[in-house]
């Protein structure tokens, strides 16, 4: 698992999904309401290994088991991203609160769904982007998000913000502003994070922001 979680992998490693409708971006904070089964065995599982899950955009499909539903058509992005618990509280019985913190980039190589509608795939790691100095030009996106921040509650994101890397600076511009999921999606896959900003701000000219 470690060298999973390092992007050094070169075989795919067994990983539980948790697809939903939303885009997980490295270094991002995802609160999850959890009380379907398959889902609370696998948040005990993984607390118990101090393991990550995965998580993929849903393309098709519903996040919950729904009565008369075909839970085998859920479709599902091939790209995600891992999340480890951060925290997990129980305010009753059935019921968990988690606060997961987005890690390592993945690849999905194929996937099977257990008796329990859990789906576990065999992935591989995706390497990390390299840590990148802000380009002068970007400096207003840079302002954009220490503004975005501030409205949202500065608690909702890591505690160590790094406003100073074009990664960690285009990933939250992706994950707050109201991108199309589909968008989200390319921002998460696209590996060069000088690209993802030069998008991003296209974007935000576009809607006159800049």
């Amino acid at each position: 698992m470690l060298e999973f979680l390092r992007g050094t992998a070169r075989t795919p490693s067994p990983l539980p999904l948790f697809p939903l409708k939303t885009v997980l971006f490295p270094g991002g904070i995802l609160p999850l309401k959890v009380f379907e089964q398959r889902y609370i065995e696998m948040s005990t599982e993984c607390l118990k290994h101090d393991e990550p899950f995965g998580v993929c955009l849903l393309k098709q499909g519903d996040e919950v088991n729904l009565p008369g539903s075909e839970r085998h058509r859920a479709e599902f992005a091939e790209i995600g991203t891992t999340a480890r618990i951060a925290q997990c509280d129980v305010p009753q019985l059935g019921i968990l609160h988690l606060r997961t913190e987005g890690g390592t980039r993945f690849k999905v190589h194929s996937h099977e769904v257990n008796e329990l509608g859990l789906v576990m795939a065999q992935v591989t790691a995706i390497a990390s982007e390299p840590r990148a100095a802000l380009d002068e030009s970007h400096r207003p996106l840079v302002e954009l998000l220490d503004l975005l921040m501030t409205r949202v509650g500065r608690e909702h994101f890591s505690a160590q913000p790094a406003l100073d890397d074009a990664s960690w600076v285009g990933y939250r511009l992706a994950e707050l502003l109201p991108l199309p999921l589909a968008i989200k999606q390319t921002m998460l896959e696209i590996n060069d994070s000088e690209v993802r900003l030069k998008v991003i701000a296209q974007f935000l000219r576009e809607q006159g922001v800049l």
